[in-house]
């Protein structure tokens, strides 16, 4: 028996978009509605095919819903959420795939009428490209999808999304709202944000040309890049709405990078040896543990990554 008959996507670029093609891939039955807020995305997933009804408005994709799934950048939930309360029918569940939990609760919780389960969830899967054609049904295969139920919900509903998103491939953990967040800011968050920050200063050093950074770019630089092209507007708002976890890490390895910086200043090898070899340890861990594999350039010769 399928967990729902009909699901409801807002927001159709890169998750919503491989999202609504995974369902078509693993549960072909269950109809398909959405919308986005720009025109040109409807448009074009209406030249896709990935759905069933387009609708002009998020109130409008929703009825008769009974998945509805907030796939826009996390800042827009407010609204969003506002915009679609009247239209969830009884029975109904409201999750997500954003890459902050707390807030999502804090912000959709007071929304929601009596008989609409709130069951937030975040696939742990993405690749620095955005927009409906850079979806893919596969994305969320043999990766992780951890719910965050706010205290009290309803087992049955965690039930339903749990079996939901094991039909698209994904290994289902349930876990504490800030404890993801506090998880997600050092696994993710901390890293982009180190990506951007050292992206940002290759191209701003005056003694090194912008053609230079280019044509001499290493691994570990190409690797920075690729995590700095991720979608602007979605990790602003990660980072706005995760502030208190991302600063708690950041202080972190602040104080981290200023050992280091201490080490090499007074050519203390051994400690940069230990800490070099412990976070080699790590690299094989997350190896033996499936979550990348060996192959030399860390895998992604097809540039897709499973980090957002």
């Amino acid at each position: 028996m399928l967990p729902f008959r009909r699901v409801a996507v807002i927001g159709l670029g890169l998750i919503g978009s491989s999202l609504a093609r995974a369902v078509r891939a693993h549960m072909p039955t269950v109809e398909l509605s959405g919308t986005d807020l720009d025109p040109a995305v409807r448009a074009r997933v209406a030249e896709l095919g990935l759905l069933d009804d387009i609708a002009d408005s998020a109130g409008a994709a929703c009825i008769d819903a009974d998945l509805v799934v907030l796939a826009v950048p996390l800042g827009a939930y407010a609204e969003v959420g506002a915009a679609i309360v009247a239209d969830l029918m009884p029975g109904a569940i409201l999750s997500d795939v954003g890459s902050a939990k707390r807030a999502v609760i804090d912000q959709l919780a007071p929304l929601l009428p009596a008989g609409v389960a709130l069951v937030p969830a975040h696939p742990v899967a993405g690749t620095e490209r955005s927009g409906p054609d850079a979806g893919f049904a596969s994305l969320f295969e043999g990766r992780w999808c951890i719910l965050t139920p706010p205290a009290g919900a309803d087992p049955a509903a965690v039930e339903r999304l749990a079996a939901f998103w094991t039909r698209l491939g994904s290994t289902v953990e349930v876990m504490d709202a800030a404890h993801h967040d506090l998880v997600l800011a050092v696994t993710s968050h901390i890293p982009h944000l180190i990506a951007y920050s050292i992206v940002g200063t290759a191209a701003d050093l005056e003694d090194v040309t912008r053609g230079e950074v280019i044509k001499y770019s290493a691994g570990g630089f190409r690797d920075f890049t690729r995590i700095a092209a991720s979608d602007p507007t979605m990790w602003r708002d990660v980072f706005l709405t995760n502030r208190d976890a991302v600063l708690d890490v950041l202080g972190r390895v602040t104080e981290d990078l200023a050992a280091l910086q201490r080490a090499i200043r007074w050519g203390d090898g051994d400690t940069l040896h230990r800490r070099f070899s412990a976070s080699r340890e790590v690299r094989r861990a997350i190896v033996e543990a499936g979550q990348d594999t060996p192959a030399p350039d860390f895998g992604r010769h097809t540039g897709r990554s499973a980090d957002a």
